[in-house]
């Protein structure tokens, strides 16, 4: 198996590797180290090194803002922002840059490009997820946020691209639920799946639709966490509108527009996600150097497991990569990963609480049983970081696909199991 990247990539991270270096201090330890306030003011100005940078938009053609530049070119970009602790801009532009950027790209019209492509990359516009529903969460398709299609009157603009078909007036009324809604507390603009047609199979009556928030008729609650963050939202859609011509891949065709949004992070998530936690692990052995634990036998082999794997995730990682690099669409082993990483996450944290005993259920800045060295880890590795991960962690296992959904899927398509009966 040939592992190598071809030369043209490996001068681009040649290129990454120098702008990282002018751009960081000599000591710099990497954004977990700062404190919260720190950590949003670096990454808001980070966000917009990148962006000029032409990083954010690297696989865009030029016409739109891009670099033109190919998906292998993207990974290198990523494994080199995680190897030096970094984000990829701020935690919306998964979202806008990365998601629905791309499917704009593959199916929206020269109207939709023009106008949201270059807002979306200055940051102008923030967006949102409408997926999931009280009842619609791994079988999505069972959606009932509805939209009805109202043809009189003059369309609102919305800051919007103005097309033919706006012009003639017509707008959405979109009417339901979406709960579980990542940062539509920050952000200006939606992408929705709803039902607009009832008469068709479930699957195939479903629109992609780009819905303004601010505007009545829609509310947005959000819930504070365990950890005490506010992360995720309910967002109620009571008569709220959208422009005729702000559906995406054409109407009642969102599930294969959706299907394909899907597979957008698969590639970046294989090549970095191995190394964020093979840099968990490396502060996990910093934290059992702290508390004294790290000659413990039992402590030591399960911090031995840990990083088995790690090792294991990222030759999973590489059979992931070839397929997405080839432009294979998501496929099973997108599901063992999101089920190997998730299942794996919870163990490793359940490490880091049991090495902090006591300590970790009173969350500190740092852990008080030792004099600290220069070469310390600092707030990334105290007792408040970790024990917030570690409640973060159990979350992994619902998001974007249960434990459950993912073992439904392998046994169904690669084991051959008969379905689960439906009730």
């Amino acid at each position: 198996m040939d592992i190598s990247y071809p030369p043209e990539t490996e001068a681009f991270r040649s290129e990454v590797k120098g702008f990282l270096s002018d751009a960081l201090p000599a000591d710099w330890k990497g954004i977990g180290a700062l404190d919260e306030d720190a950590a949003w003011a670096f990454a808001r100005d980070w966000r917009r090194r990148l962006a000029t940078r032409g990083y954010l938009s690297l696989t865009w053609p030029e016409e739109y803002g891009g670099r033109g530049l190919s998906k292998l070119h993207q990974v290198v970009l990523m494994e080199e922002l995680a190897l030096a602790g970094v984000p990829f801009g701020l935690p919306q532009d998964t979202f806008g840059v990365k998601m629905l950027a791309n499917t704009l790209l593959r199916w929206g019209t020269e109207e939709q490009k023009a106008h949201f492509l270059p807002r979306i990359l200055s940051g102008e516009d923030t967006w949102c997820q409408g997926y999931s529903e009280p009842d619609a969460g791994s079988d999505l398709a069972s959606l009932r946020t509805r939209a009805v299609r109202d043809g009189g009157g003059t369309s609102r603009s919305w800051g919007s691209p103005r097309s033919s078909e706006a012009e003639s007036g017509g707008e959405w009324i979109i009417d339901g639920q979406k709960v579980w809604t990542s940062g539509a507390h920050h952000s200006d603009w939606i992408f929705v799946l709803a039902r607009t047609n009832h008469d068709a199979p479930k699957h195939r009556g479903i629109s992609f639709l780009l819905v303004p928030l601010h505007q009545p008729g829609v509310e947005v609650r959000p819930f504070r966490m365990m950890s005490g963050q506010l992360h995720f939202n309910e967002v109620f859609f009571n008569g709220a509108r959208t422009r005729a011509d702000l559906v995406v891949g054409g109407v009642d065709n969102g599930w294969t527009v959706a299907q394909s949004l899907l597979g957008v992070e698969r590639g970046e998530e294989a090549a970095t996600n191995p190394i964020l936690f093979k840099a968990e692990v490396e502060r996990l052995v910093e934290l059992a150097r702290l508390y004294g634990k790290d000659q413990d036998p039992v402590i030591r082999q399960r911090i031995a497991w840990c990083w088995s794997k790690v090792e294991i995730m990222r030759y999973l990682g590489y059979r992931i990569l070839t397929g997405w690099l080839k432009g294979a669409g998501p496929g099973p082993e997108s599901s063992i990963a999101k089920l190997y990483w998730s299942e794996y996450h919870t163990k490793v944290t359940d490490l880091a609480m049991d090495i902090m005993g006591l300590h970790g259920q009173v969350p500190v800045g740092r852990p008080p049983l030792r004099t600290y060295r220069t070469d310390d880890p600092g707030a990334a590795n105290s007792s408040a970081s970790w024990s917030t991960t570690y409640l973060i962690a159990r979350s992994g296992t619902i998001y974007a696909g249960t434990s459950q959904v993912q073992r439904n899927i392998l046994a169904e398509k690669v084991l051959g199991l008969p379905r689960e009966p439906r009730v």
